[in-house]
């Protein structure tokens, strides 16, 4: 939709679907790590128990051979050094290495479970995300902009992932790694691990307040970021806007801030997240040089042997790291957390057009359409469509024309529930599409928006999407009776050839072809076209009018008139005004009208000249 109507729709549409989000954001919004995490687990948690349980074994293994090696020192330095027993060395030399071996082993098992599990997860909410945009409306795309949508899903989807692998190899890795070294700490020498744990509450709690700072830094940094990718995909996808029009400076100096704004969020999270390292840091600092003069006054003054000393020197310098990343845990944690969140806010995001309970499924027999004083607006805008009520005949062409802004493309996005009325009702066949499934409406519809769109794959699939069944034979005649079979023959591998983004590959006029062969193999009894000629050229218009002609014959024609020659073939013509329903008969009823809006339209461009009405907003 463009011009006025098309600016509404973007602009009010989906304010049901906002108040959603909003609502979902702000109960999000206080929602822990904890909470999150529960989610996540109670998600995916029973799917990949057995993968888990294998990484989590190997993990103990991990944690457990650093225990011991830290352990062992002491029969090292005593036996080796001390009391010098090559046998007992030999002995404890052959069970380090072994240890260092199983430690390669375990590590190298829990790295690609986790990493399997991770890849699953993500493809998972791939699917999940995938089939769930599906599902919701048309109104929710017009509100949100989807290159800054596209580049949110794709920034944020990992952070499930990270928030399992991060609490399981912290768990099962550093947490147990640390216990067994605290104890081999604890067996060598208690009164000096009290004494370093004393030191450690502070530490602690500086590193809370460093993640509840994160939180919403990360938060910030997300949405600065998906800003810059969403600009940067909207600069590609209307390249030759920019370069008509010359915008390349403006949209540079546009584009160049939000990378400044999302350049200094980066640069807080950098800030605070690294300042854990001088806090770890100076704490290790401190415990290790207080364990040192510990150490040598007790073995200078009191000859006590270096063994347990250095084995507790071992333990408290392998601990180091695994308590590091338990201490950046909860920053690491938040970071993540932040990025499932946002994702959840999507997946939690209710549809607004669902199907009423008890929706039955649409039956057609003559396909004949009505509108009962209809009434619409997009969100909380003016209203586009003030009581409008016709009836298109089963079988036959009802044209709707009228100038820009009369809600012409409105009527055509409501037949298939794109939005649903405020009022009124629309039946077929008798029957109120408000009570009637989705799936079973549109199968019966068939629709060519005045803009074509095509997608990624070949010219054969793109027609295929009418009717996925459709043989190739089927896919050839809808082809021919679009005029598009010689033009496809043109190509370098015919049907077979790949369109290019949103074929770009191809003109216009080729697309529009294109998208009018995808209705046509549909074979639907109801065929909706919103000024589907209107991006054809004169020849090949008249070659797909004749074509139009054709697949009119049998079918209900709803059409938003762009062309003297649709209009003079419709059986009726609906006349349309601010939001009404003005005048409605034949083109020869409507032409003798003196006064009639009909008739000005008419003579404005003459009797064999295009019917000008302008590109239709609504």
């Amino acid at each position: 939709m463009g011009g006025a109507g098309g600016r509404r729709a973007i602009g009010g549409a989906g304010t049901g679907v906002l108040n959603v989000d909003n609502r979902i954001q702000r109960a999000a919004d206080p929602e822990t790590v904890t909470g999150i995490l529960r989610r996540v687990i109670a998600e995916n948690g029973r799917d990949h128990v057995r993968g888990y349980a294998f990484a989590i074994a190997c993990l103990a293994v991990v944690a457990a051979t650093t225990g011991f090696t830290a352990w062992v020192m002491e029969a090292v330095v005593n036996e080796a050094f001390a009391n010098r027993r090559a046998d007992i060395v030999l002995a404890i030399c052959v069970a380090l290495f072994a240890t260092f071996v199983l430690r390669g082993l375990a590590t190298y098992g829990q790295a690609v479970a986790l990493s399997k599990i991770g890849n699953s997860i993500v493809a998972n909410y791939k699917r999940r995300l995938y089939t769930h945009l599906m599902a919701l409306s048309v109104s929710y795309f017009h509100e949100q902009r989807s290159a800054r949508l596209l580049a949110k899903i794709n920034q944020n989807i990992g952070g499930i992932r990270d928030v399992l692998n991060m609490t399981v190899t912290s768990l099962a890795r550093d947490l147990l790694t640390l216990i067994g070294l605290v104890a081999v700490m604890f067996s060598k020498d208690w009164l000096l691990s009290l004494i370093i744990f004393f030191i450690a509450p502070p530490l602690l709690l500086g590193l809370r307040y460093i993640a509840r700072r994160l939180r919403l830094a990360t938060r910030e940094a997300l949405e600065a970021n998906s800003r810059v990718v969403g600009a940067m995909q909207e600069t590609v996808q209307g390249i030759p806007i920019v370069k008509a029009f010359t915008m390349e400076e403006e949209l540079r100096r546009k584009v160049e801030a939000i990378i400044d704004r999302a350049e200094n969020r980066a640069n807080r999270i950098a800030r605070l997240s690294e300042r854990t390292a001088p806090m770890t840091d100076t704490f290790a600092g401190l415990a290790i040089s207080s364990v040192l003069a510990y150490a040598a006054f007790r073995t200078i003054y009191y000859n006590i042997p270096p063994g347990a000393f250095f084995a507790f020197v071992t333990a408290l310098l392998l601990a180091y790291d695994p308590a590091r990343r338990l201490a950046r845990l909860q920053v690491s944690l938040e970071r993540a957390a932040v990025n499932a969140r946002m994702l959840y806010e999507i997946l939690d995001t209710v549809p607004h057009q669902r199907d009423l309970p008890g929706a039955t499924e649409l039956t057609f027999s003559k396909a004949t359409v009505e509108f009962r004083d209809v009434r619409f607006s997009y969100g909380n805008g003016e209203a586009v469509l003030k009581g409008v009520t016709f009836l298109a005949d089963g079988g036959k062409t009802t044209a709707l024309v009228g100038p820009s802004g009369a809600g012409k493309s409105t009527i055509i996005s409501l037949i298939p529930r794109f939005y649903d009325p405020q009022s009124g009702a629309i039946l077929i066949d008798g029957q109120n599409i408000a009570g009637v499934t989705k799936k079973s409406l549109r199968a019966g519809l068939a629709y060519v928006s005045q803009q074509p769109y095509l997608f990624e794959g070949s010219i054969r699939d793109n027609i295929r999407y009418g009717r996925p069944e459709a043989t190739d034979a089927e896919v050839e005649e809808a082809a021919r009776l679009a005029y598009a079979h010689d033009f496809i023959l043109a190509q370098p591998q015919g049907y077979d050839t790949p369109v290019g983004e949103q074929g770009m590959t191809l003109s216009g006029g080729q697309r529009q072809r294109l998208s009018i062969a995808r209705a046509l193999v549909r074979n639907a009894p109801i065929l909706l076209l919103d000024e589907a000629t209107s991006a054809l050229d004169t020849e090949s218009e008249a070659a797909v009018q004749k074509a139009l002609d054709q697949a009119m014959s049998g079918r209900t024609v709803i059409v938003i008139a762009h062309r003297l020659s649709t209009v003079v073939n419709a059986d009726k013509i609906v006349v349309m005004k601010e939001g009404l329903v003005v005048e409605e008969g034949t083109h020869e009823e409507l032409a003798r009208r003196p006064d009639g809006v009909y008739a000005r339209l008419h003579n404005i461009q003459g009797s064999f000249l295009e019917l000008t009405v302008g590109a239709d907003a609504t």
